[in-house]
């Protein structure tokens, strides 16, 4: 059963610059919500539990969308495992509990796919949460995350609330992250293959723009694609692992649908009779399907037009071995994935060219 959500509802996104956060609020606007609010990382530290509890007396949200995290991909997970954990941990624990302090009626809290353990049976299900040791290089931000599901079960199970987890796979789309230092796979491919194309040309001035908009090209990809000495070469790019983990990657307006929908339903419809076990209070969201690394690379070097050489550094993490998630229950609620992980990529590297164009 549908839960109608008044149109002048306030509806607070927590993180709504981000690629998940942006999106929802994409996807309430269209829908026709007017009331939706937002407060920027320079105004509002999410960190801070005085000034979230300032800002929840204030604005007096009655819905919460909880997108905002601290989120990176292997390299940054594992170079800052401090920084992930506490600023996760500080963020979602003010949101959620000030939520509770003011009679939020419904709260969704954005977790990640890195939550199960590291050789958890394939597709994932949901009840398999803790079941096994976590991938030791993003513990300290899985252990946040976990953290925060068993934070709203808790609170839904002490307090009444009606707080619901949705864990979504790997995600990509319009303002994702692609500074190369801490992005995702999917993006850090796109940019890597960007600027090796343009290398290949010797367009050396798009590629300092490059680096003026998306952020500092890393000095081992600058000397293998001769940008320092403004040489062509044909070295190649470098790729960390084997490229043999597998990945499923979701489209953040996809995704967005899920989460709006899912705030939607009615508690007898997320939380069923025996959800304890066999219906656990939170939502796996995802594709269904999934690919190596390897034919992901080369899926976006087609779509890039990228022709040179991808070299793979074995010597580097590969990171859990695949993560594909069991969306047996999602989809039991009438949502389905509607964009093609080939159709996505080429989206996405529109929007990032376009971002180049506009600065012009």
């Amino acid at each position: 059963m549908a839960l109608a959500i008044n149109k002048k509802a306030r509806i607070y996104i927590a993180g709504h610059r981000g690629m998940a956060g942006s999106a929802i609020a994409r996807c309430l606007a269209g829908a026709g919500y007017r009331r939706l609010l937002t407060c920027s990382r320079a105004d509002l530290d999410l960190t801070d539990q005085s000034a979230v509890a300032a800002f929840f007396k204030q604005e007096q949200p009655q819905y919460v969308f909880l997108a905002a995290a601290k989120v990176g991909g292997i390299h940054a997970n594992n170079s800052y495992p401090a920084d992930f954990i506490y600023s996760n941990l500080m963020i979602q624990s003010n949101v959620i509990h000030q939520s509770y302090l003011h009679d939020v009626k419904r709260l969704l809290f954005l977790g990640s796919s890195c939550i199960y353990p590291k050789n958890c049976p394939q597709p994932m299900q949901e009840k398999l949460l803790l079941s096994g040791h976590l991938e030791p290089t993003n513990e300290p931000y899985a252990v946040a995350k976990i953290a925060g599901i068993k934070m709203c079960t808790a609170y839904n199970r002490q307090y009444r609330t009606c707080f619901v987890s949705v864990m979504p796979t790997n995600l990509y789309g319009p303002n994702d992250n692609f500074d190369l230092e801490s992005s995702h796979v999917l993006p850090a491919f796109i940019r890597k293959f960007h600027l090796a194309k343009l290398a290949h040309v010797g367009d050396w001035g798009a590629i300092d723009k490059d680096e003026q908009i998306f952020g500092p090209i890393p000095p081992a990809l600058k000397a293998a694609l001769g940008i320092n000495t403004r040489t062509r070469t044909d070295a190649g790019i470098i790729l960390w692992g084997s490229g043999k983990p597998k990945r499923e990657f979701l489209h953040v307006d996809d995704l967005a649908r899920a989460a709006v929908q899912v705030m939607h339903l009615e508690p007898a419809a997320l939380f069923p009779p025996g959800r304890d076990s066999a219906h656990p209070q939170w939502l796996n969201i995802g594709y269904g399907d999934d690919l190596s690394i390897k034919d992901l690379a080369r899926l976006v070097a087609d779509v890039i037009g990228y022709r040179g050489k991808v070299v793979w550094d074995a010597s580097m993490p590969d990171g859990t071995p695949r993560k594909l998630l069991d969306v047996t229950r999602i989809k039991a609620l009438g949502w389905q994935p509607a964009m093609k992980l080939e159709d996505g990529i080429r989206q996405v590297y529109k929007w990032y060219v376009r971002q180049l164009a506009d600065d012009a």
